[in-house]
């Protein structure tokens, strides 16, 4: 270790220390400074020792000695601006009370939650943290046709990953009799009648602005229908209730729409019944009787909430605080649960988890965190513009919460055996993660067979071989031969040489990497399989979560670069 070198690392800890007001560990230091610099990676253990040294040292100084001394050794340093942090959080939410706001998660349980969802869940869940009050998750499940026993504990685990902060849990389907009983009393007010129309007819009348013949029926009568209705008296087609509203409303969907239906099958697995309230009624009972504050959707329900507006104010209730956010497009990825359930069907997708789809599960299973989302999430916020959802922001977000903490290994794709001639056996020890230098090195003993990638074997090609030195490639019509190059990287970097991924063939396991493009056969270090449900960085590769393990396989799931 040379002056220079000392000097190198004092004037990068020094500014290091100044721009964030803080002497910082030197793991911290290194790993920053090894991502500006890789080639410097082979001395990391050298340098992490200098830099205790180094640090304890500025420690002694005060914040204005440090950018004098700065200022003194490299002024250049201090031209370099930390960037203005962008202001992040939602705008603030008007009427909040002294108790803070409540608000509510509403999923249908029609199968596993996707991306879409989270939006909601997460925006939802932002303002409760920073208000404080009530986080209601409310199964909206009065759709029988939607509705099976596997779909509710898949929501509830896809909750549970959200890592979202529920006050309760309410079911709708356990307040069947509360609907019943609000649905009586708009009936009894005069403000919804049982129309018995032919559903064809009823459209027709509705688009012309005219109302069906049963809009006029006497309140004893439309309550005698009710009743047999709720009795079974009818079957599924032949009765709905319909809200009065402005039979001229220039908006068709606003004219007398249906709050309750029968369906007789299939049979609701919580509940007995025939005759189930649309969503505009339950919605807006539970709204008020639960006492929500505020109320964030997408602007497609736009419509939902003036409809809904014709029953709060027959009831005489204050509707809640309104924000509709713009539409979210995710690109190309299968969100419809029809068209995942008959994908996994008809064997097209393995499974809910299955990395094609846009599923919370499949997301978690490619090792993006809950934390991740949640900040993508949040950094999109509730304005009403239209948006495409953005990969590259889930990746960044992702990113900032596993690079400081996943462990790095050599994963080699399509690997070919080579032997190496013109050089002895040497030893490499990469950094375990250059962001935690207590966490030691790995070490790779080279003696002088070892697997390389097959792509990038190419006819007097020089490569570099990561932490370790640089190799010729030859072709001939036996295969490939390589020939030791020497240790200079400035002769690697005139080159161009590609910097690859290697490893000794008594240390490399079997690895299948699958990706969204199709699966990677590779091999990778053993002590991979150590690291089963967690992340890690395939070196020049990208992240991957370790899915499963044996004693001579494993599998890894891709997730971003």
């Amino acid at each position: 270790m040379n002056g220079d070198s000392r000097d190198f690392l004092y004037k990068y800890a020094l500014q290091n220390a100044v721009m964030h007001n803080n002497v910082p560990k030197a793991g911290a230091v290194l790993g920053a400074l090894m991502g500006k610099h890789p080639e410097l990676r082979p001395h990391a253990r050298e340098y992490s020792a200098l830099l205790g040294e180094i640090l304890a040292e500025i420690g002694e100084m005060n914040s204005d000695e440090r950018r004098t001394r700065l200022e003194e050794l490299a002024p250049e340093l201090l031209e370099k601006k930390e960037k203005k942090k962008r202001e992040t959080g939602l705008r603030p939410l008007e009427n909040v009370g002294e108790e803070g706001v409540v608000m509510r998660f509403a999923p249908n349980p029609s199968g596993p939650l996707h991306l879409g969802h989270s939006r909601a869940a997460y925006l939802n869940d932002y303002y409760i943290r920073k208000y404080g009050g009530k986080y209601i998750l409310r199964i909206e499940d009065t759709d029988p046709k939607r509705v099976t026993e596997e779909n509710y504990q898949l929501l509830l685990s896809d909750v549970e990953w959200l890592g979202i902060e529920v006050s309760d849990i309410v079911y709708q389907s356990d307040r069947m009799d509360i609907y019943y009983s609000y649905g009586e009393k708009l009936i009894s007010m005069g403000g919804a009648y049982l129309c018995t129309c032919d559903s064809e007819l009823f459209r027709e009348l509705k688009n012309s602005k005219q109302e069906c013949p049963c809009r006029n029926r006497g309140v004893e009568e439309n309550l005698s229908l009710w009743k047999d209705m709720l009795a079974g008296k009818f079957e599924e087609g032949q009765i709905t209730v319909r809200v009065k509203t402005n039979i001229s409303h220039p908006d068709p969907a606003m004219r007398d729409f249906s709050i309750f239906r029968i369906v007789a099958n299939p049979p609701h697995p919580r509940c007995d019944g025939l005759v189930y309230p649309l969503m505009n009624f339950s919605v807006a009972v539970d709204d008020h009787l639960l006492g929500m504050t505020h109320v964030i959707r997408g602007k497609d329900h736009i419509a939902n909430t003036r409809r809904q507006k014709y029953i709060y104010d027959y009831f005489g209730w204050e509707q809640p605080t309104y924000f509709h956010y713009g539409r979210m497009s995710i690109g190309d990825i299968v969100l419809s649960t029809s068209a995942m359930k008959a994908g996994i069907a008809s064997g097209e997708y393995t499974g809910w988890d299955d990395i094609h789809l846009g599923t919370l599960k499949a997301i978690a299973r490619r090792g993006f965190s809950p934390e991740a989302v949640r900040n993508a999430m949040v950094d999109i916020g509730i304005g009403q513009t239209d948006i495409n959802f953005s990969w590259d922001n889930l990746y960044a977000a992702n990113k900032a919460i596993v690079d400081p903490i996943a462990n790095r290994y050599f994963f080699v794709p399509n690997p070919e055996l080579c032997h190496i001639s013109g050089v002895s056996d040497r030893i490499a020890t990469p950094l375990i993660n250059p962001n935690d230098e207590a966490k030691g090195t790995r070490t790779l003993t080279f003696t002088g067979d070892i697997f390389l990638p097959r792509d990038e074997l190419v006819d007097g090609r020089m490569l570099r071989l990561k932490d370790l030195f640089n190799v010729r490639v030859t072709k001939s019509d036996d295969g490939f031969s390589l020939e030791y190059s020497g240790d200079s990287l400035d002769e690697a970097r005139t080159e161009h040489a590609q910097i690859v991924q290697w490893l000794p063939k008594d240390m490399a396991m079997p690895c299948m990497l699958h990706t969204p493009d199709g699966i990677i056969a590779g091999v990778c270090e053993p002590d991979v399989s150590t690291e089963l449900n967690r992340v890690v960085q395939f070196e020049r590769v990208g992240f991957a979560r370790i899915d499963s393990v044996s004693e001579t396989n494993v599998s890894a799931y891709f997730a971003h670069k």
